[in-house]
């Protein structure tokens, strides 16, 4: 079964009918009247978002905007495991970049831009996260960080985020996150060691 199908699957589940209607409002500009009309559950409309191609497996940000406009934390965290285990399925460097900016998230808080700007994100941009989720911080971070990671591809590494990170003198998140890493590391190792051979 497709993980994303199966995350919309459980988001649909997650949806009261007031937040259903609230989806069908914030997506007029995307979907006919008609389209919308015959929208009777969460189901309903991502399968027009996905015909439309407004929605995706490697473009989930439609899902992200219409959840943090509901507040819906849960369903958001929902969202993120799914990225994480795409994440988890690419290489090491991936996986530890993705743990990275949950570290990041949980710890910045409004220092947030200062960051972004040392990651060289324009202004320009967070002006543009800052429209988007005006009352989600987590969400603000999340996205300069992923802003940053799809301006630079490989070039985005954890020692580059740790680097900005004591530039903006967060001494202690650049710590959590180094512990992060070499956590993960001690994992991989410990994973690799009880096969023979490998």
């Amino acid at each position: 079964m497709d993980p994303f199908l199966v995350l919309l699957h459980a988001v649909s589940a997650g949806l009261s009918q007031a937040e259903l209607q609230e989806l069908k409002f914030l997506c007029g500009g995307r979907l006919s009247k008609r389209k919308l009309e015959a929208v009777r559950s969460g189901l309903d409309l991502f399968s027009a978002l996905l015909q439309q191609e407004a929605l995706g497996r490697d473009n989930p940000a439609l899902l992200r905007e219409l959840l943090a406009s509901l507040r819906r934390h849960d369903l958001l965290r929902r969202l993120d495991a799914f990225e994480a285990g795409a994440a988890g399925a690419g290489p090491p460097e991936e996986r530890d970049l993705h743990a990275a900016f949950d570290i990041v998230c949980d710890n910045v808080g409004k220092d947030w831009k200062k960051v972004a700007r040392q990651l060289r994100v324009s202004d320009a941009k967070i002006d543009a996260i800052e429209e988007r989720y005006p009352r989600n911080l987590t969400e603000k971070i999340r996205e300069a960080l992923r802003v940053w990671k799809n301006a630079n591809r490989e070039d985005a590494t954890v020692s580059l985020l740790v680097t900005a990170l004591r530039a903006c003198r967060l001494n202690l998140v650049a710590d959590l996150v180094e512990e992060g890493q070499a956590q993960g590391l001690q994992d991989e190792n410990k994973s690799g060691a009880g096969f023979p051979g490998s």
